[in-house]
């Protein structure tokens, strides 16, 4: 049999595709949570500051899911993929889809995935993928904002008073158990950073908890311990039950609406 070039070359990107779809929907996913705390957050500065880390994970998001549609051979573009697909076709990990919870939960979520942001895009500014290490570039320099941005709230809480202290180290307790997936090595992590358009996640943990950790030394909150219970699945399309409220939520009116131009 005749050896096609083509379909070798579509069979070897389908790996980065996949890889490159479960940032995609941890950008989306997040986004979609970080815009409800618009008129929620503590302060109105707050509010829209949280809807600008907002505006920024949706540019991630929207930059990568059309190269994505034309890597994996379907044509999809950023209107299929964030719109028409069922919970078990998204690829984000579970830690971006939990329901807002008080602020300090929001902010020890935040700062664990903008320092794993932090670190991702540091790595996948170096990809053999102009096209991913040009989303990464721009990407490195607004995450690096989001860290700096949940730092400062969590040392002004964690060494605030003694109740803001207690429900800040709280809301790193109920964060933890959903950390341990962000650096989990699946099939499309491996594909890809095999071909040097990815990274291995596991790669990134250790730079990552560093960061966060010398965060809460600052803030005199403690690291939790590794909970017995831990988050699973999110990259091969398993997923908490919040994540089809947040679909329904955020695909409504282009469900109700189908083929509208918007």
């Amino acid at each position: 049999m005749a050896h096609d070039p083509a379909v070798a070359e579509a069979a070897d990107s389908k790996p980065c595709a996949a890889y490159l779809l479960g940032l995609a929907d941890d950008a989306m996913v997040y986004a979609q949570r970080l815009a409800e705390w618009m008129t929620n957050a503590p302060q109105i500065e707050e509010d829209m500051a949280l809807g600008n880390l907002a505006l920024d994970l949706l540019g991630q998001a929207r930059a990568l899911y059309p190269y994505i549609g034309s890597l994996d051979g379907t044509g999809r573009g950023e209107d299929d993929f964030a719109m028409q697909r069922s919970e078990r076709d998204w690829r984000n990990v579970h830690l971006v889809e939990q329901e807002r919870g008080d602020f300090a939960d929001e902010m020890a979520r935040l700062l664990w995935f903008s320092a794993y942001q932090v670190e991702l895009h540091t790595a996948l500014t170096g990809s053999t993928d102009e096209v991913v290490a040009g989303v990464a570039g721009k990407a490195l320099k607004e995450v690096r904002y989001h860290l700096d941005h949940a730092s400062l709230w969590v040392v002004r809480l964690g060494d605030g008073t003694e109740e803001s202290h207690r429900r800040m180290q709280a809301a790193l307790e109920r964060v933890q158990p959903y950390l341990p997936e962000l650096f989990d090595d699946d099939e499309a992590s491996v594909g890809a950073a095999g071909r040097g358009v990815g990274v291995l996640p596991s790669s990134l943990r250790d730079a990552a908890v560093n960061r966060v950790a010398s965060v809460l030394e600052q803030a005199t909150l403690s690291m939790p311990e590794p909970s017995k219970w831990r988050s699973r699945g999110g990259r091969a399309g398993i997923h908490s039950k919040p994540m089809g409220y947040l679909l329904a939520e955020l695909q409504h009116i282009a469900r109700s609406y189908p083929g509208a131009a918007w």
